[in-house]
């Protein structure tokens, strides 16, 4: 994707707020990064802010798929402050290295079941997940089969870089079934079935999930206790 890569030479930061119009100072955490690498397309950094800022300077039980050079865990912690439990998983055994740096690290893959049951167990429950592992398809969808019921209700589950939605080498495609959008597009469904009498899609996930956004590329899932809706009238 050379054609999106900003120029080496570029103020990121003033990309960042003039672009999107965003002072966050996790921009500036971000930008001004000179440790192990860390890549982000920076349209997401407001959307991050958006839905984590809550969460700042607590204990905050974090967990992102992907570790890769161990950039992204620097950032969460500068970000998320001193108080917050954060693991990072990846099945990349040199990962490991990164391990009580800015957070926890622990070898295994995404797909297994049993592998992240352990681990949401081993953070005693979990607040806030951030897919940014393989972006393929089955994987995406397993690991939220896997990690939703150890969501903490009140939290967030966020899938990032769901362009490889569209790309077939991801398991995807516009056309195709697999493409995550469409069990996305399940769960919209699921969520409003008090208003259809059609069969819901993910039983499992349908009661808990309260919102459901959509950013270019990102999808969000915040978990709620589904209350049954009630409208009144008030007023001449």
């Amino acid at each position: 994707m050379k054609r999106f890569n900003f120029p080496a030479d570029g103020d990121i930061a003033a990309d960042i707020r003039d672009r999107y119009g965003f002072e966050g100072d996790l921009v500036d955490i971000y930008a001004s990064n000179t440790g192990t690498t860390v890549q982000k397309w920076h349209h997401y950094l407001p959307i991050y802010d958006r839905y984590f800022g809550r969460f700042r300077g607590t204990p905050v039980r974090f967990l992102e798929i992907g570790v890769k050079k161990g950039g992204s865990l620097q950032m969460w912690r500068r970000y998320l402050g001193e108080e917050a439990q954060i693991f990072g998983i990846d099945i990349d055994p040199d990962c490991a290295q990164y391990d009580g740096q800015a957070g926890q690290v622990r070898i295994g893959s995404q797909t297994d079941e049993v592998f992240l049951e352990g681990v949401a167990h081993e953070m005693g429950g979990i607040d806030v997940v951030l897919d940014d592992g393989s972006h393929k398809m089955r994987h995406v969808r397993k690991s939220l089969a896997a990690l939703y019921p150890h969501l903490t209700m009140g939290g967030v589950y966020m899938i990032e870089d769901m362009h490889t939605a569209y790309f077939p080498g991801f398991g995807g495609g516009l056309d195709n079934k697999m493409n995550f959008f469409n069990a996305v597009r399940n769960l919209v469904d699921d969520m409003h079935g008090w208003y259809h009498s059609g069969r819901l899609h993910s039983k499992p996930l349908a009661g808990e999930i309260s919102g459901i956004h959509i950013h270019d590329s990102v999808v969000v899932l915040e978990k709620a206790p589904r209350q049954r809706p009630t409208q009144s009238k008030v007023g001449r």
